[in-house]
């Protein structure tokens, strides 16, 4: 651990305060919202919304127990770590090569959007030239300096956050005025006119919950910044505190307003939604605007894929959990062979838009969920085993996780819930058999390894 620790002082603390709320925003509102929202809605109906609602309390939790470790060692800047610290080294292995792996499948989600967000404006190229071009850009802006992938991130969310208040101030105008239209009258009747709130019943309910999840995914990459923070110990629980009011505003107030202005049988399941609420206001201009905005998030998102499995693989090589190539710093102190490997990595998602480009999204997303969750969980039992073994430091502690333990378990329970859901839909269901493949490579692997590191 200490070698790890000498290298991993030599990242550039450059991540301001503004750059870390940012990013922590800019984390939680993802593609899942944009473009996943069409299929959300289709399924669930205005019942989404209690959808969202749920989850958000869930990863709530789940941030106030990450919180409370990165307290306990702000220094260190990852979560591989407490893992390795309180469940394991094995623990330590398989959720930080699981934790590159989701941002990996996160990251061709992300493309895969790119390339259908630049169909509305080119419809004859082809999904993956976009993707393609994404991934390059991207790669060349986190080999500059971690500054500059701050800055970025900051403006990619600041055009979301500027859009999603847009929305909802643009449709509570349209609602208040009863705006009609041939397709529509908004109004928040709409809620509850279309087969009421459950128009789909339970299992619609409860088959919106994969994408719903996958909304969420990055709203744990405030811990990955953390050894790039300038004051962690301040700016931590501050981004983590303000996440309730975020998923308000930003997801169950941005449905609200799109169910309100468009019945919620009137989405279309491939769509976003947000475009088709701007087309409809009657400028022409205003969808462009929006695909420009969503376009921006899917990119958003995948510079945070890149930022963060870079980092990732750089903390795993020093460990001795990878190939000690990818532990070496450029001139400008990024992780440049790391960045570049999961950039190479993320090529696949190219050759997949190629070869499947209708079901590769749904696909990506179920894989991308299941890792996430066992990357959530593994905070929850890291956070369990800290409050056991290290009792003295945790009663200390200023930023406690609300209710624990009885609350680790509720979220643990919630985890499992959620991944038999998964089993209930076709395109979702292939998610359960190829994930188990990955976990068996990683115990091969950490099996393979461990001679090697004992070494080390």
């Amino acid at each position: 651990m200490s070698s790890q620790l000498g290298e991993e002082k030599n990242l550039e603390r450059g991540l301001q305060n503004r750059h870390i709320q940012l990013i922590a925003i800019g984390g939680a509102i993802g593609t899942g919202l944009f473009l996943g929202a069409g299929k959300s809605i289709h399924l669930a109906g205005p019942s989404i919304i209690l959808v969202y609602l749920l989850i958000g309390i869930f990863l709530f939790f789940v941030m106030r127990a990450m919180g409370e470790l990165l307290i306990y060692k702000s220094s260190t800047g990852s979560f591989i770590d407490f893992a390795e610290e309180f469940i394991g080294p094995w623990a330590g292995f398989i959720t930080g090569w699981t934790y590159w792996f989701c941002w990996i499948a996160t990251g061709i989600a992300e493309i895969t959007a790119v390339g259908l967000y630049v169909k509305f404006w080119i419809p004859e190229v082809p999904q993956w030239i976009p993707a393609l071009a994404c991934v390059l850009i991207l790669l060349l802006i986190n080999m500059a300096t971690v500054k500059a992938f701050g800055e970025i991130e900051f403006w990619f969310a600041l055009i979301k956050i500027i859009a999603i208040i847009s929305l909802i101030a643009i449709g509570l105008v349209l609602v208040f005025m009863g705006f009609k239209s041939k397709e529509t009258t908004a109004t928040f009747s709409n809620l509850w006119s279309y087969g009421g709130f459950f128009p789909n019943g339970v299992s619609g309910f409860l088959l919106a919950f994969q994408m719903a999840v996958f909304s969420f995914v990055g709203i744990e990459l405030v811990g990955v910044t953390a050894g790039e923070t300038v004051d962690p110990k301040k700016t931590i629980p501050k981004a983590i505190n303000s996440i309730p009011i975020r998923i308000l505003i930003f997801y169950i107030g941005a449905l609200l307003i799109i169910m309100s202005i468009y019945p919620w049988s009137g989405v279309d399941p491939a769509a976003s939604p947000f475009v088709k609420v701007f087309s409809l206001i009657g400028i022409p201009a205003a969808a462009g605007i929006i695909n420009f905005v969503v376009l921006t998030s899917a990119a958003s998102s995948c510079n945070s894929g890149i930022f963060s499995t870079g980092r990732m693989l750089y903390t795993l090589a020093n460990e001795g959990k990878a190939p000690k190539r990818l532990g070496k710093l450029s001139k400008q102190n990024v992780p440049a062979p790391a960045l570049m490997f999961s950039s190479a990595i993320l090529l696949v998602g190219v050759l997949l838009n190629y070869l499947l480009p209708d079901e590769v999204f749904t696909l990506v997303t179920s894989i991308a969920t299941i890792c996430f969750l066992w990357v959530w969980g593994v905070i929850i039992v890291a956070h369990m085993r800290y409050r056991k073994t290290m009792p003295e430091n945790a009663r200390n502690n200023p930023f406690k996780m609300p209710l624990a333990p009885f609350s680790n378990w509720v979220v643990l329970a919630f985890f499992v819930f959620v991944l038999i859901l998964l089993g209930f839909a076709a395109d979702t269901r292939v998610a359960l058999f190829v994930t188990p493949v990955w976990f068996l490579l990683l115990i091969i692997g950490y099996l393979f390894m461990k001679p090697k590191r004992q070494s080390h």
